[in-house]
């Protein structure tokens, strides 16, 4: 009986993507054993600094570096991680396979409606793209920067007298919080981030492990795998990452044909470029890569290069402003 140890946060939420991953693997493999081992990562243990800055500090990426050394060195044989939480690089020795069919892709904003919002609403989220978004759409909220797991955010209208909060749907969803969300928001305006409400299966590409990517491959949906390379490959040409405000959303057309949309926007939303562009789903990156060359003639790397001066600008011990 082969026994695999599958790698992934400490998070309920994370937790809770392990058991909806493994659910029809152990269904179809009773033979195999499946063990899950949870990974802190440098975002879970410091919720305070910019993510930017754990980021650098943790080698790379805040929510996904130490599960990807420990998949590197063997400690565990499969990692399941949030997929927009991923570089679009992988390391070394490490490969992604085709996720499972893919949660809602949108967010959620927790609290109220946009509509429902008043004049100078309290709005808690941590993430530059959000931040950008909101105020594209309503200059006069007050961004409020919060951190941390779902449930802990969600609260957070309470705790810290929040008129709303913004999260991803997907998260809400697969906890059984659905009933905190007051409005799904519309993809034309709020984009979510490269890989939003996918999983990220990640493994070995040595030998030993052929035989799991075997099984692994079993749930894997060819449909997701295409959109989300498509989003993944526009987000690496743009060199962003989720500090930068750039959303992206790809779609499988009825007759195969994948449609991606992108939109880059500045810290304060004044600024905000968006197109959309059609081709075969078989070549993903090639469509991700053709849009990113589309919001560069319309002038995205100048506001990314300005994003990115603010942020490092923002890094600086003692800020921690609240962002309008």
């Amino acid at each position: 009986m082969a026994t695999y140890l599958v790698g992934s946060r400490a998070s309920n939420l994370a937790k809770a993507q392990v058991r909806e991953y493994l659910r029809p693997l152990r269904e179809r493999f009773p033979d195999a054993t499946f063990t899950h081992r949870v990974i802190l990562e440098g975002g879970d243990k410091d919720r305070k600094s910019l993510l930017s800055n754990v980021s650098a500090v943790s080698g790379g990426s805040a929510f996904s570096s130490e599960q990807e050394a420990a998949l590197s060195r063997g400690d565990v044989d499969v990692v399941v991680h949030s997929l927009k939480d991923l570089p679009t690089a992988n390391p070394s020795g490490l490969i992604l396979l085709p996720p499972p069919a893919r949660e809602d892709v949108r967010d959620a904003l927790c609290g109220s409606t946009l509509a429902g919002l008043r004049k100078g609403a309290r709005v808690g989220t941590g993430a530059p793209r959000r931040v950008a978004q909101l105020l594209a759409v309503r200059p006069d909220l007050e961004i409020v920067p919060i951190r941390g797991n779902v449930p802990p955010r969600l609260k957070k209208i309470e705790t810290h007298g929040l008129d709303a909060v913004v999260l991803a749907a997907a998260g809400l969803h697969r906890l059984g919080l659905g009933d905190a969300i007051g409005e799904l928001l519309p993809l034309d305006l709020f984009p979510p981030s490269p890989g939003q409400g996918a999983l990220g299966i990640q493994v070995r590409t040595d030998e030993s492990s052929a035989p799991l990517r075997r099984i692994l491959s079993t749930v894997g949906d060819v449909a997701v795998d295409a959109e989300i390379r498509a989003e993944r490959a526009l987000l690496a040409e743009l060199h962003g990452g989720c500090s930068v405000p750039v959303g992206a959303y790809a779609e499988t057309l009825p007759d195969g044909e994948l449609r991606l949309f992108g939109q880059v926007s500045s810290l304060d939303g004044a600024e905000q470029i968006s197109a959309t562009l059609g081709g075969p789903s078989a070549e993903p990156e090639k469509l991700g890569a053709a849009l990113a060359a589309m919001l560069v003639s319309q002038g995205a790397h100048s506001i990314l290069d300005a994003v990115r001066a603010t942020l490092a600008a923002r890094s600086c011990p003692g800020d921690h402003g609240r962002t309008r």
